[in-house]
């Protein structure tokens, strides 16, 4: 019977702790206060810790750098995708670990989302808070179910998050998709509350929709080539 217990407390551990790579968003530049590199240290050790993957945007500057070798350095594996116009090292620096080259940002966003379970935001500027807002429409979509977090650094995101509660009180945000959104000020109590999280807004549509349309657009697409 104690075994049976403990089997059962294994698994619901290993159920909970469900992320095997996690994409973070965030800025190519470190910002003004040491506060943010120091989260973005900090949420790369915990990932390490925990022996999960890192998917992110590519480069080694800012706090994508800053991250993405605090990871590799760790021993985790490390996925960046870039355009092929953010490829010059002027711009993107020299990227760690893996290196997925894509057409434009839309793919981008596209292969990130497929390959992590879940994402988080740390401080950035409009390229992150874009990155942001479509994994949120996303989940609001249907497009998929998993669980989409800010590390709110110093109150960095106090200003979005009154924007998205103006959002609902003016009838353009349902109250249950507010939801969707994870927020801590720690990457310890972040990860918890993602690991926790439960879906509980309605979607526009189901997943099974999307993935649907998207299958006939690959036959389509590889039937005009074969014509």
């Amino acid at each position: 019977m104690e075994g049976e217990q403990v089997l059962l407390k294994s698994t619901a551990n290993e159920q909970r702790r469900r992320f095997k790579r996690i994409c973070v968003f965030c800025g190519s530049r470190v910002g003004y206060k040491s506060v943010f590199g120091d989260a973005a240290l900090e949420l790369g050790k915990l990932l390490v810790e925990r022996k999960i993957d890192l998917v992110y945007g590519g480069g080694s500057v800012g706090l994508m750098g800053l991250i993405s070798q605090t990871v590799f350095n760790g021993g985790c594996h490390v996925l960046g995708v870039i355009p092929k116009a953010l490829l010059p090292h002027e711009i993107s620096g020299e990227t760690v670990g893996q290196l997925k080259t894509v057409a434009d940002m839309h793919q981008r966003k596209s292969e990130m989302e497929k390959h992590a379970d879940a994402f988080i935001a740390l401080p950035g500027g409009y390229g992150t808070m874009e990155e942001l807002l479509e994994m949120i429409t996303w989940s609001q979509l249907g497009i998929h179910d998993k669980p989409v977090g800010v590390l709110n650094v110093d109150g960095y995101y106090n200003s979005l998050l009154d924007l998205f509660d103006k959002g609902v009180d003016e009838g353009f945000i349902d109250s249950s998709a507010r939801h969707i959104l994870v927020i801590a000020n720690t990457a310890e109590d972040l990860l918890k509350k993602m690991e926790d999280y439960e879906p509980v807004h309605d979607k526009v549509a189901p997943r099974q929709s999307w993935e649907e349309d998207l299958l006939l657009e690959s036959t389509q697409s590889g039937e005009a080539l074969g014509s």
